[in-house]
């Protein structure tokens, strides 16, 4: 007999009567009067329990069952049979009952069977998966993830694995981890003084990637609709609930398109991603809204339904000059918009996601196609209620001139790009692509506020543990 996932019993795939093995990690054991236990048994399948009936007849009763704890491991041999309890339509009734692992002391296991601040499961990353609330954010962490690779695959879309290691700063902000073997207590020294990178790993000065849009780009001009999606790494020094050092991202990029075409692209995309987290995750959906967010299900049902508001940035500028509200951050024309500017643009002002483009070229990159009236670019921001920003994307410059312009203007090293730059000496064309961070995503999907509660293993200032 084969063993069973959880899933798999709880759904009614197996039929009553039926002899199953299932293995799993105990949540609680309740023991009645009549000598019965009733333990409920997570194998992480799916959302809710198994549980498990071990009577007293079982020859290991008094010695091991009696004895299981919260995150003992047990094995079990047993029938399917109509549960007599409220939650579950059906239950095992036990044969045997194997323990695999015990907990050495139940009373300091740290993830005790009661509700724990996401304050304190942080400093048991490695522990937190076997709580409700990180077992619901892996699972639609696992179901976002895949909708995106399937929304991508079922458009003809090629995923480029790009590198992780760059000497290319896509940003241009230069908050970048450096990568290194050189000996930091006996560093190569250039006559003047400066480190010689020449004596590095690779004979140069190398960086964790920012973005994996500069690569992925090369691959655009030969196979028209390509992404990345990866790890991505911004040495910020920004101690906040949003921000992280280490976090992934979604990058598609598409040829022979315009920032209209982007913007369509990524409507149709949030759209579809979204979708597919309420038709898969229900249970955990529930399970944020009745302990997180109780609008986490209707902000998700109202992004897929809504027509997305164009809007360009100067009328979003004008917009937000006549609104009867006091703002932390001053607006006026060729700001960067803040959050409260963001959110009052799709909550108060449109009441739905709206795409805002056409923004000063003095805040936004260099790749970004120049416009015709040389003080904006092709630039747009998905703005979503609940959140603000949730996408940021562009039409890249196609064209070497102004691309070389641009890369003078701000002071980059035009060498360092001379690859990129081959892309508009050889068959250049127009080509635009997005950008949507992961766990942002994430966030907006469950509402969960702090961007360290849904990625397994959180990097920020001074937190690099497990």
């Amino acid at each position: 007999m084969a063993k069973l996932q959880i899933s798999q019993i709880l759904r009614g795939d197996i039929p009553l009567g039926a002899s199953v093995e299932v293995a799993g990690w105990v949540r609680t054991r309740r023991d009645s009067k009549a000598g019965i236990s009733f333990i409920h048994l997570h194998d992480g399948s799916t959302f809710h329990p198994l549980q498990v009936v071990a009577g007293q007849e079982l020859s290991n009763y008094e010695l091991d069952i009696k004895r299981l704890t919260s995150g003992c491991a047990i094995f079990v041999v047993g029938t399917v049979i109509p549960s007599q309890g409220a939650g579950q339509a059906v239950e095992v009734s036990a044969t045997e009952v194997q323990v695999l692992g015990w907990v050495d002391d139940p009373e300091t296991y740290p993830m005790q069977p009661k509700r724990h601040t996401m304050e304190y499961l942080r400093e048991f990353a490695h522990l937190r998966p076997r709580t409700n609330i990180t077992l619901a954010v892996s699972h639609v962490r696992h179901s976002l993830a895949f909708a995106i690779h399937r929304f991508f695959h079922e458009r003809g879309f090629y995923w480029i694995h790009t590198p992780i290691i760059t000497a290319s700063d896509c940003e241009g902000a230069g908050e970048m981890f450096r990568v290194s073997t050189l000996d930091i207590a006996n560093l190569p020294r250039k006559p003047d003084g400066q480190v010689d990178f020449s004596k590095d790993f690779f004979g140069r000065e190398a960086h964790l990637t920012v973005s994996g849009q500069l690569n992925v780009e090369t691959y655009c001009m030969a196979l028209s609709r390509v992404y990345t999606f990866g790890p991505t790494f911004r040495a910020e020094n920004s101690n906040t609930r949003r921000h992280l050092a280490e976090f992934w991202m979604v990058e598609p990029e598409i040829a022979f398109a315009d920032i209209y075409d982007d913007v369509t692209l990524a409507e149709q995309f949030l759209k579809t991603i979204f979708k597919a987290v309420l038709d898969e995750c229900g249970d955990e959906m529930q399970f944020f809204a009745d302990r997180i967010d109780k609008n986490c299900i209707s902000r998700l049902e109202s992004m897929i339904t809504a027509e997305f508001a164009r809007m360009d940035y100067t009328e979003a500028i004008s917009h937000l000059e006549k609104a009867n509200v006091t703002f932390e951050f001053p607006v006026r024309w060729g700001m960067d918009l803040q959050s409260e500017h963001e959110r009052y643009l799709s909550e108060s002002l449109v009441g739905r996601p709206v795409a805002v483009i056409n923004y000063p070229k003095d805040i936004k990159a260099f790749y970004m196609r120049m416009n015709d009236d040389d003080k904006t670019v092709a630039a747009m921001d998905i703005l979503a209620p609940g959140i603000g920003e949730i996408i940021g994307g562009s039409q890249r410059e196609e064209r070497l001139d102004r691309l070389d312009q641009r890369i003078e203007q701000l002071g980059l090293i035009k060498e360092d790009y001379w690859w990129y730059r081959d892309l508009r000496r050889y068959g250049t064309v127009p080509h635009a692509g997005f950008g949507l961070g992961f766990e942002r995503a994430m966030m907006y999907a469950t509402g969960v506020d702090n961007i360290r509660d849904v990625i397994p293993f959180p990097r920020s200032p001074g937190q690099a543990a497990f």
